[in-house]
């Protein structure tokens, strides 16, 4: 689960992580009342999607198609096009704000359609000496905490990994032991900082890991942090995800959930226990089992076509569940062929079957549908799909449902 950068630093300013003051808003004139309440002479203005590369942005109504495409491609919006903006006066603060509520941001992480801003968040301006880069996740190949730290902050840092990999410094933490001193020193070191400005990062990057390792965060991001002219290190911007596995522990985290930022099929599957990631492709998999959703979607590219969606129903999912994931599949209009892939264990073939069915009276069948069934009642769930009289494609094996339902879609 993602939330937004002004949620972000309320959970690390409850760890202590230096923060500038900033406030939320919802309306032109509660941007002005917010920065006039804070004081100063420059304000940040910034706009709230669940999607990086913001100040590169560029706003659908406001610039051309090719601006649009540019802002897609990551390219460096004009001055007062993208979705972070500096801002000199109060009345300045109000127009920017004015000028982002309700509109379409285009960036390269949200592909050409955009994301609707519907929060802008006011910040106090800072006196930036340095910025730099710094974030957070789990290493799975050593089942430690890694740390990567950058001095090209403020940079698309997947570029940075590309063009110049020697500039990102990493350590990593034991979590039985948590994160030493020497290991911020370490750091510190690595990215020239000297003086009083290594003692700041040291409480910064310990506040920084308390907050990732109590939240069971998949991933933290700062970029940038800063050093500010008193050598100083700040968190200037916020980007969190959660373990949604883990949210039942933190349902004060699990009520920052945007859902206008979330993918509509993927929260109705959350109602349902199902678990259902949309993809890119054109051929919608209904299987049962991580493992072997995976290996469907393999195989699935393997026969040259594309995949349009994980969707993993589970070992026991009921009638409803499976009728439920098969509407979920069906209401993408993506979907030109559906697989569904059962290996019946404690999951029945019948109970598939017999949802599948359900499903397909309900919503139509306007797609080809294979379905390879094997394990638990499989000769009593292919019978009950002969006898259904819809058009259903049955496959003896993996390699054969796959090779049916790519020709079926490729025509």
């Amino acid at each position: 689960m993602k939330i937004h950068e002004y949620q972000a630093k309320e959970v690390l300013r409850g760890y202590g992580v230096p923060l500038l003051a900033g406030k939320a808003v919802t309306s032109a004139d509660d941007a002005a009342a917010a920065a006039t309440e804070m004081g100063g002479k420059v304000w940040v203005v910034k706009s709230q999607i669940h999607a990086g590369g913001r100040g590169m942005g560029r706003f659908i109504e406001q610039v051309s198609a090719d601006a649009i495409a540019e802002a897609a491609a990551g390219k460096k919006a004009s001055e007062g096009e993208g979705g972070v903006r500096l801002a000199f006066s109060i009345d300045d603060v109000k127009k920017h704000t004015d000028n982002m509520l309700g509109q379409t941001l285009v960036t390269k992480q949200t592909g050409p359609e955009g994301k609707t801003v519907r929060t802008v968040f006011i910040e106090a301006g800072c006196d930036i000496k340095k910025e730099l880069y710094l974030s957070m996740l789990l290493d799975r190949s050593c089942n430690k905490i890694m740390v990567i730290a950058s001095e090209a902050g403020g940079m698309n840092i997947e570029d940075v990994a590309e063009e110049d990999p020697d500039a990102l410094k990493k350590i990593w933490v034991d979590p039985a032991v948590g994160l030493a001193d020497y290991q911020t020193r370490k750091l510190a070191f690595a990215l020239n900082m000297s003086g009083k400005t290594v003692r700041h990062f040291g409480k910064f990057l310990k506040a920084v890991y308390a907050a990732y390792w109590a939240t069971d965060a998949e991933m933290l991001e700062i970029n940038p942090m800063v050093i500010n002219g008193e050598g100083e290190v700040l968190a200037l911007d916020a980007k969190m995800s959660f373990d949604g596995n883990a949210l039942f522990r933190h349902k004060d985290l699990e009520a920052l959930r945007d859902i206008h930022e979330e993918d509509p099929s993927e929260l109705e599957a959350g109602k349902y226990g199902l678990s259902y990631v949309k993809l890119d492709g054109n051929i919608g998999c209904l299987v049962n089992g991580a493992g072997l959703a995976m290996s469907t979607m393999d195989i699935i590219q393997f026969k040259g076509a594309q995949p349009a969606n994980f969707l993993d129903v589970g070992g026991g999912a009921t009638k409803e569940q499976v009728a439920a994931a098969f509407q979920i599949i069906t209401s993408d209009p993506a979907v030109k062929g559906i697989l569904v892939n059962i290996f019946g264990g404690i999951m029945k073939c019948d109970v598939i079957a017999e949802g599948v069915i359900a499903a397909v009276k309900e919503v139509g069948l306007e797609v080809p549908l294979v379905v390879r069934l094997a394990g638990t009642n499989v000769e009593l769930g292919k019978k009950i799909l002969a006898e259904s009289g819809l058009a259903i494609t049955p496959a003896g094996d993996l390699e054969e449902a796959a090779e049916a339902i790519v020709a079926a879609v490729q025509g």
